[in-house]
C-alpha cells in the first residue's frame, strides 16, 4: 500500500466516527460514575464492594491483558509461530485457579479487615504496628505500577502512530489524557465499567480480524502453505527450548502479584458468585488469546519480512493488519479495541498507584490515628491521579524497551514480591510479618537482578526464579520467626 493510500484510509470520517463514539462512551461512564465515586475513599478506590459478578469478570481479564495481548502476544505470534500459544496458556490457568480458590478467601479476609488496598491487608493481617509491610509493599507497587502505566502509554502511542498518521509522541499524551479524564471523574466504578465495555471492543475485534485476513489470503490452507515454504516450523506449538516454554508457562505467575487484578477479586458484592465469575472470565481469556495468536499467524502469511510493518516493528502488526483489510468503520473499532486494552489495564494501575500514595502513605502514615474528611481524601486522591500520570508520561517517552518485554517486567517484579506472599498468608497460617518481608525484597530484587545480568536473562523468564526464591524465602524466614496471629481470619 502506497503513502497516499495511508493516509487515505487514515482520514477516512468512518474510521474515525466509530473510534470517536467509542470515546464519547467511556468518557460518559466516568461523568455518570463521578458522584458515586465521591462518596469516599472506600468507593473511589474499590468500588464500595458492590461490584457485579459480570462486572468482576470481565474487568479482572481485561485488566491484565493490556496492550501486551493485542500488540505484543500478535507480535511475538508474528515472529515465533505457534508456540506463542504458551504465553497465553500459563496464565489463562493461574486465573482460573485465582477465581476458584484464592479470590473468595481474599474478598472474605479484606472485608473482615475493613481493607481497601494490598498494603492494607498485610498491614491488618500481621498486626504489624511498624509499618515496614505497609512502606515496602508501596514501594514495590509504586516502582513496578509507574513501569507498568507507561508501556500501556506508549502503546497507545504506537496505535495513533500506525493507525492515525500521528506521531508516537502525540499518540502518547491523547491516550494519557483520555484515561486520566475518566479514571479522575469516576474511580473504581468507571474503570470497572468501562473495562466491561472494552472487553467486549477486544474480543470482536480479536475474532473478526483473524478471519477476515485469513479469508482474504484464500484460506487457513494457503496461509500455513505459504509460510511453511520459509519456516517449516512455525506451526508446531512445540518449537521452542524448555527455557523459552518454562518463561511462557511462567507469566501466569505474574497474576496473583498484581494489585490491579486483586482488587477486581476484593471488589464483588458476594463472593459466592467468584464461580460464575470463574467461568465467564476464563472463556473470555481463552477467546482473546486465541485471536492474537491467529492474528499473528496469518500475519506472517501477508508480510514475511518485518520490514513490511510500519517502523519495521512486529508491535504494529494488529493495526496495520486491520488497516489493509478491514473496513474503514471497522478499522475504527479494531483501533478503539487497542486502545480499550490499553486503557483498561493503565486505569486500574492508576488507581492502585494512587492508592498506595493516597490511603497507604498519606492516611495511615503521615495522618495515622487522625480523622479524615472522605471528600478530601477523594480530591486528594483525584490530584495523584493526574500527577501519576504526568510522571508514567515522561518514562514512557523515554521508554527503549518493547511493550511486551517493559510489560513482562513490571508484571515479573509485582508477582514475583507479593504474589508469593499474598498466596501464603491466605492458606498457611504459619506466615509471619518477617517471612513477607523477606518474600517481598528477594521477588524484587532477584526480578532486578536476573532481568538486568545478560548471562541470567537469556536462560528463563525473571519471573519465574524469582517468584520460587520469594515463596522459599517466605516460609524459611517464617518458619525462624514468632507468629503473631493464628490461622486464617476468614
Amino acid at each position: 500500500m502506497n503513502e497516499s493510500t495511508q493516509i487515505a484510509v487514515h482520514a477516512n470520517p468512518y474510521a474515525v466516527a466509530s473510534f470517536i463514539t467509542y470515546l464519547i462512551i467511556i468518557v460518559l461512564v466516568g461523568f455518570f460514575s463521578a458522584k458515586f465515586s465521591s462518596k469516599g475513599i472506600g468507593e473511589f478506590f474499590l468500588g464500595g464492594r458492590k461490584m457485579n459478578r459480570f462486572v468482576v469478570a470481565l474487568s479482572a481479564v481485561v485488566s491484565g491483558r493490556s496492550a501486551w495481548l493485542l500488540l505484543g502476544v500478535t507480535g511475538l505470534a508474528y515472529v515465533r509461530g505457534a508456540s506463542a500459544m504458551w504465553a497465553c496458556a500459563g496464565y489463562i490457568t493461574m486465573e482460573l485457579f485465582l477465581f476458584l480458590f484464592l479470590a473468595p478467601v481474599l474478598r472474605k479476609q479484606t472485608e473482615a479487615l475493613d481493607s481497601i488496598t494490598i498494603p492494607d491487608y498485610f498491614e491488618a493481617r500481621f498486626r504489624d504496628h511498624s509499618g515496614i509491610l505497609r512502606v515496602t509493599s508501596v514501594i514495590i507497587i509504586f516502582m513496578f505500577m509507574i513501569a507498568y502505566v507507561a508501556a500501556q502509554f506508549k502503546g497507545g502511542g504506537k496505535a495513533f502512530s500506525a493507525g492515525f498518521s500521528l506521531s508516537e509522541t502525540e499518540g502518547l499524551l491523547l491516550t494519557a489524557t483520555i484515561v486520566l479524564v475518566y479514571t479522575v471523574l469516576g474511580g473504581f466504578l468507571a474503570v470497572s465499567i468501562t473495562d466491561m465495555v472494552q472487553a467486549f471492543f477486544m474480543i470482536i475485534a480479536l475474532i473478526v480480524l483473524p478471519i477476515v485476513a485469513i479469508i482474504d489470503f484464500g484460506g487457513w490452507g494457503q496461509v500455513v502453505q505459504s509460510v511453511k515454504i520459509s519456516t517449516p516450523s512455525f506451526f508446531d506449538p512445540g518449537a521452542l527450548s524448555a527455557g523459552a516454554l518454562i518463561g511462557f508457562l511462567g507469566i501466569g505467575l505474574g497474576s496473583p502479584g498484581n494489585p490491579h487484578i486483586l482488587v477486581r477479586y476484593m471488589s464483588i458484592d458476594d463472593p459466592k458468585q467468584l464461580k460464575v465469575s470463574a467461568l465467564v472470565g476464563t472463556a473470555w481469556n481463552i477467546i482473546m488469546a486465541a485471536g492474537a495468536i491467529f492474528i499473528g499467524l496469518a500475519g506472517r502469511a501477508f508480510y514475511p519480512d518485518v520490514s513490511a510493518l510500519p517502523g519495521g516493528d512486529r508491535e504494529n502488526l494488529f493495526p496495520f493488519l486491520a488497516q489493509t483489510h478491514l473496513h474503514p468503520f471497522l478499522f475504527g473499532f479494531v483501533v478503539a479495541s487497542i486502545f480499550a486494552a490499553i486503557m483498561s489495564t493503565a486505569d486500574s494501575q492508576l488507581l492502585v498507584a494512587s492508592s498506595a500514595i493516597v490511603r497507604d502513605i498519606y492516611e495511615k502514615l503521615f495522618k495515622k490515628g487522625q480523622r479524615i474528611d472522605s471528600h478530601r481524601l477523594v480530591v486528594l486522591s483525584r490530584i495523584v491521579v493526574f500527577l501519576v500520570v504526568c510522571f508514567s508520561i515522561l518514562l514512557g517517552y523515554f521508554a527503549a524497551d518493547w511493550i511486551f518485554w517493559l510489560v513482562l517486567f513490571a508484571w515479573g517484579g509485582l508477582g514475583a514480591s507479593l504474589g508469593p506472599t499474598i498466596i501464603l498468608s491466605l492458606f498457611w497460617k504459619r506466615t509471619t510479618k518477617w517471612g513477607v518481608l523477606a518474600g517481598m525484597i528477594v521477588g524484587t530484587a532477584t526480578t532486578i537482578i536476573w532481568k538486568t545480568t545478560p548471562a541470567l536473562k537469556s536462560m528463563v523468564y525473571e519471573l519465574v526464579p524469582a517468584f520460587i526464591l520469594s515463596f522459599l524465602f517466605t516460609i524459611i524466614f517464617s518458619m525462624l520467626t514468632p507468629s503473631e496471629v493464628k490461622g486464617r481470619i476468614a
